[in-house]
């Protein structure tokens, strides 16, 4: 695998947890909408499973809070997501600075 591509799937569908949460930081997000918005916002089209799994790992470990929207089920960004978020958000400007 050519270098470009394996960075790209490693930001990608490698770390969909930063996607999911930027998701869910303006609105509550259904769990049915998350694979189109992220195609439709990042660019890339991350598989229904890996994202159910995602979603689970996110939920049971607080970083976003179950929620109701229109009768399904959906989330947002709790506050340990959003300081999760935050904290990748300054390590990659300083990992960038650095390159």
């Amino acid at each position: 695998m050519e270098p470009l591509n394996r960075f790209v799937s490693t930001i990608t569908e490698g770390n969909l947890w930063i996607y999911i949460l930027s998701l869910g930081l303006e609105r509550e997000i259904q769990d049915k909408e998350v694979v189109t918005l992220i195609f439709d916002k990042f660019g890339f089209l991350p598989s229904d499973l890996l994202v159910k799994r995602v979603l689970f790992r996110l939920r049971s470990q607080g970083y976003i809070k179950p929620e109701k929207f229109k009768g399904e089920r959906a989330f947002s960004t709790s506050p340990m997501g959003k300081k999760e978020l935050a904290d990748m958000k300054k390590y990659c400007e300083n990992l960038l600075q650095r390159l």
